[in-house]
């Protein structure tokens, strides 16, 4: 099976799947860390530019649909913020959860609390159409992705099979380990999409390509009349995805906070293949793809910038009390090396134009 085969099964399958089987698995009981975790910082930041988005729209109805909402964290922290500060964007929004978890939007309701009244749709899929912003944080990334290798006679895909019986003493004998061969490409839209960037990798480098991404971005771009798509994941433009930098892929596995990247032993049993369905998988975000799905669906890309700049440009009008009270946080989602310059945020828009938003007053940069 193709490595995005592999991944579908193993954080999706309904009983087997790592999303699937549990509500939650970030935080420090987790295996990962997000931006909602350092606490609801995050969210009051986020319903500062939801609230202008709100306004710039100008309708008595606002449609938030988040996706990757898990068991509604984010969702609960912006409402919370709206319904205190922002009041008039709180009572107009409609909240639309999207999440493949069973497990986890069983848990939504209690997540919201009060904030379940603005609750108009829970599902596995988005709204058919919407008007108003659509949130994707931490979602790209462990979407179902190919792994390709270059060599000398062209590209070639990685694909996961079940090998020889175990060698480990303690394990059953008829026991089977998974382990990667390579094969002809899967589809030649792997190759057209090299194609289209203009990108060649060098004989012996790895890369991820995410189709399941990009086409997911199309269909969201195709539901929304009208509004916003804020997308925040860890990536980079093409150029640098796509090089020396990052020769031997993206790929990883996360367990306990630990990346197992680092213990690879053998190149056809890498640490990500092991234990499916108990640990977490994500590659990078190619955001050049992205982008450029989502204006081939009439979006325009209104700012690219690292979290640090954006939510430095949220905060910007707070005052200096409002601040202090928030540095520890302010401060972990900021952090240059962290969260704040790991993680990117791409704003785009559809029949509103270019505005200068909020989050874009600070300083506009991606590092």
């Amino acid at each position: 099976m193709t490595v995005a085969a592999f991944m579908e099964l193993a954080l999706y399958d309904p009983e087997y799947g790592y999303y699937a089987r549990a509500d939650r698995r970030s935080g420090r009981a987790g295996d990962f860390f997000t931006s909602v975790d350092v606490g609801p910082l995050f969210g009051e930041l986020l319903a500062v530019q939801l609230a202008e988005m709100f306004e710039l729209l100008s309708r008595s109805r606002f449609d938030l649909v988040e996706a990757g909402a898990g068991n509604g964290r984010l969702s609960a922290d912006i409402l919370r913020a709206a319904r205190e500060h922002h009041p008039a964007f709180h009572d107009a929004v409609r909240l639309h959860l999207v999440e493949a978890s069973a497990a986890a939007r069983a848990a939504q309701a209690e997540t919201l609390g009060d904030g379940r009244a603005r609750l108009a749709s829970s599902g596995a899929g988005l709204p058919a159409q919407f008007e108003g912003v659509l949130i994707a944080n931490e979602l790209l990334d462990a979407m179902p992705t190919h792994q390709v290798v270059m060599r000398d006679d062209g590209l070639r895909e990685i694909y996961v099979e079940v090998g020889p019986p175990s060698h480990d003493p303690h394990a059953d004998g008829a026991t089977k380990t998974p382990c990667t061969i390579e094969g002809q490409l899967s589809t030649p839209a792997l190759q057209a999409y090299f194609d289209r960037l203009g990108v060649a990798l060098q004989p012996g480098w790895r890369a991820e390509i995410n189709l399941a991404a990009v086409e997911w971005v199309r269909d969201a771009a195709r539901r929304l009349r009208r509004g916003f798509m804020i997308l925040i994941d860890y990536g980079h433009e093409a150029r640098e995805l796509y090089s020396a930098a990052h020769a031997a892929g993206t790929l990883t596995s996360f367990l306990h906070h630990r990346s197992a990247g680092a213990e690879s032993r053998r190149d056809d049993e890498p640490p990500w293949l092991r234990r499916p369905g108990e640990q977490d998988l994500t590659s990078h975000v190619d955001f050049t793809s992205v982008r450029a799905a989502a204006e081939a669906e009439g979006m325009d890309a209104i700012a690219f910038l690292d979290q640090t700049y954006f939510l430095l440009g949220l905060a910007d009008r707070w005052s200096a009390t409002a601040l202090a009270e928030r540095s520890g946080a302010l401060k972990t989602l900021i952090a240059p090396g962290g969260l704040g310059s790991t993680m990117k945020v791409l704003i785009l828009g559809k029949g509103v134009g270019r505005p200068t938003l909020k989050g874009c007053a600070f300083k506009v940069r991606a590092t």
